[in-house]
Parts: C-alpha cells; structure tokens; sequence
C-alpha cells in the first residue's frame, strides 16, 4: 500500500498550491464580497466576473489544467487538453492535488476541475462514443461550456435511485423525456451547454437495468428551469443547483450514453472517484479551517488570555489535527483501493469516507467558525459557506445512511448475513 506521491504528482500539487497562494488568494476574498454585492443589488450574480477568466487563461496557460482526467482513460485528451506530461493521473496521485484545491472554493473551477464536470466528462471519457465525446466532451475540457447532472427528483426519496420516475423512452430513432428533477448542480451557469440526464427507460427490466443517461442539450425543446435553489440562503454562483422539468423532450437515441440500461453501471464508474475528489476538498477546507482558527485562536485575547487558552480550545486544536490527518489516510486507501481493482474493490472504503469526512470537515469548521465569534457566521470570513459545503456532502452523491448501510452490509456479509 503505497501513499506516497509520483514526482509527477508532488510537482503538480506544488505548482497548484504556488498557483493559489500567488494569483487566487489574493483576490478570492473581494470576488466573492463583489458577487454578494450584485445579489444584494438585484444585477446577475451568475455571469462569472472577469477575474475568474483571467485566471482560468493563466492556468490553463501553465499547464494547470484537467488536472482529473485518469489515467489510462485520457486518451489524446491529455496532451490537447491536460496537465504538464500530456498523461492523466492515478486516484492516488490526484488525491493531494484535489486537498490543495480544497482550501479555495474558486479554485477547482479555475484549474477545470469542479463537479458536475469532472465527473460528466469522466463519464464521456469512459462510456461515451466518439461522436459523444466530439460534440461534448472537447468543448468541456477545453472550458468553452459547462455541463449539469440531473438525477435526483423532488418526488421520491431519491437516497433509492431506483425510485426515480422521470422517463426516457425509446420513440423509433429518438429518445422522449419525462419528469422532474432538482439539485441539478451546474445548470445556472450561463455557458452551460449539455445535462446528462438519467431516467427509466425499461421499467420491466430488473431493478439495475431499467435506466439509462441521456445526453440532452441545455435548449432543447422541452426543457425548462423552474428555478434555481439555494443551501442555506447561499447559490453557488455560479454554478448554482436547479429544479429542471423535462416535458416532451425529444433528442436522438444517439445520445444515450453507452447503450440502454446501463445509467447504473456508469454512476458506479462516474461516482467512485467523484466521491475521493470531494472528500480530498473537503480535507483541504478542513485545513484552511483550522489553520484560520489557529491564527484567530493566537492573535486574539479575552479574560486576559489568548483565545486558544481558554477553555478546552487547545485539546480541540489537538483533535482536529488527529482527525483531518486520520481522515487523509482513510482517503488515500480508498483512492488506492480504486486504482488497484477498480470501483467493486473499493465499495465500503468509498462509502467510509464519504460518511467520514464530511462530518470531520464539519466539525473542524464549525469549531473554527467558534474561535471567530459573530464573525465566523458572517461572510467576511470563508467559514460559513465552507461549512455549509461539508453539510451538503453529507447528502450529495448518497446520503450518510444509505453509505453506513453499504458498510454494514459489505461488514456483516463476511459473517453471512443476508443482504
């Protein structure tokens, strides 16, 4: 089991840190006062400002760029649209890479590196057919469009994906969709060109093969954004999670991906390594977290004392640390375990992680969140959306009981416990 990083990967993850350090933090902080100021104001805070462009170009022109794409399936992507070395990167090796991002929520969109993305273009990467990948894929990992997922439904308990309603039937040469889902994260982006989109296409077939992923163009006919919905009073611009109704929308059969009744085979493939990126985010937000209480913790004094000895601050200064680096190590053994067979081989340790590291990354925020008072709630300081990113995980890509659920399952299964 070995965690250490490529000199590929240590390079990369240096250049990414040094890229954050240098060109994001310092204006990442006014980005984000200013797109608070054009929602207060009623202006369009979904256009993404200038800056964010600029330092996209930057990125991509340093090599910064697609730094997700996995290797063995980058194909000539890689050099047209990749990192430094034209050749995609392991679990293991993207891993730390994924952890440094995390310390700043502009900055997986600048390296071409946020979800749904990541993951839809993964899926075209894997399953997708040439003409599929030329039409869509190229243009999403060269950043001229952005891409949504749509599978959740507001109607059913969507933790059981085989509970979703909406349909997408074969019509001759065309397929027809009809439904309703919501949490479609990227669809507010204005550049937002494509939604992969999963429904029941055979509701005779057996559970696992009655869906299927279809490809539907953002103005097809038929298509409509009901609205867009907020996490706790924050959108996410601008990317931004929307409630999308399908009626009557018709697109060729062509664009099913990888064939009919396959949409769980290829979210088994899409959501492994999604949920090892999100985690190792999650890890690096924890950190900035604690390095912000840290400082907070030392600069300020109360009842004639720093901040951080007061109380049980420092034991939970002590915690934090055992946690985010358990957690690290958790990660890494899933991101591993991926690598070596794929994602059967790592179907408790995905789910470990993805009930884990949410709830540590929440707690070690809400902790930094104390040590700054009334600020902690406010957005002068990156704390509160942070935490409610770590409160979102919890239930995006399956919640935490469906994830225990998995572990007990694989656990008790090696004692002969029915499923």
């Amino acid at each position: 089991m070995e965690f250490s990083a490529s000199p590929r990967a240590a390079e990369l993850t240096e250049a990414v840190g040094t890229f954050i350090d240098e060109h994001i933090a310092p204006v990442e902080e006014d980005y984000h006062h200013r797109v608070g100021r054009l929602r207060a104001e009623g202006a369009d805070p979904w256009q993404p400002l200038p800056i964010l462009g600029e330092l996209r170009a930057r990125a991509r022109a340093e090599g910064l760029w697609n730094l997700f794409l996995p290797v063995g399936h980058e194909g000539p992507y890689a050099e047209r649209y990749g990192t430094r070395g034209g050749v995609g990167l392991s679990n293991v090796d993207y891993a730390p890479i994924a952890e440094v991002m995390g310390r700043s929520l502009m900055a997986p969109y600048v390296f071409n590196c946020n979800a749904p993305d990541t993951g839809n273009a993964e899926v075209l990467l894997k399953y997708g057919s040439e003409q599929q990948q030329r039409q869509w894929l190229d243009p999403l990992l060269a950043g001229d469009i952005r891409s949504a997922f749509c599978m959740t439904e507001p109607a059913v308990a969507s933790s059981d994906a085989t509970n979703m309603e909406l349909t997408a039937i074969l019509d001759g040469d065309e397929v027809v969709l009809n439904g309703r889902k919501w949490w479609s994260t990227g669809v507010g982006h204005p550049d937002c060109r494509i939604l992969i989109v999963m429904g029941v296409s055979d509701p005779e077939a057996d559970r696992y093969h009655r869906h299927s992923m279809v490809l539907v163009p953002r103005e097809t006919p038929g298509v409509r954004v009901e609205r867009m919905l907020d996490t706790m009073g924050w959108q996410d611009e601008p990317y931004g999670h929307g409630e999308v109704d399908f009626t009557d929308v018709r697109v060729p059969a062509e664009n099913i991906v990888a064939g009919p009744g396959r949409a769980f085979e290829i979210a088994q493939g899409r959501l492994g390594p999604g949920r090892v990126h999100h985690c190792m985010r999650l890890i690096g937000l924890a950190e900035h977290a604690l390095e912000l209480a840290c400082r907070r913790g030392l600069e300020r004094t109360a009842f004639g004392k720093p901040l951080m000895n007061l109380g049980g601050n420092r034991e939970r200064v002590a915690d934090a640390r055992i946690a985010i680096n358990a957690m690290r190590l958790l990660v890494l053994d899933a991101a591993w375990k991926l690598d070596e067979g794929g994602a059967l081989n790592a179907l408790s340790e995905v789910s470990q992680i993805k009930v884990a590291v949410p709830n540590m990354a929440q707690q070690v925020i809400d902790f930094a969140m104390q040590i700054h008072g009334g600020g902690g709630l406010s957005s002068d300081f990156p704390l509160a959306s942070a935490w409610t990113v770590a409160r979102a995980i919890r239930l995006a890509d399956g919640p935490d009981e469906v994830h225990r659920g998995v572990v007990a399952r694989i656990e008790l299964g090696k004692y002969g416990a029915a499923r």
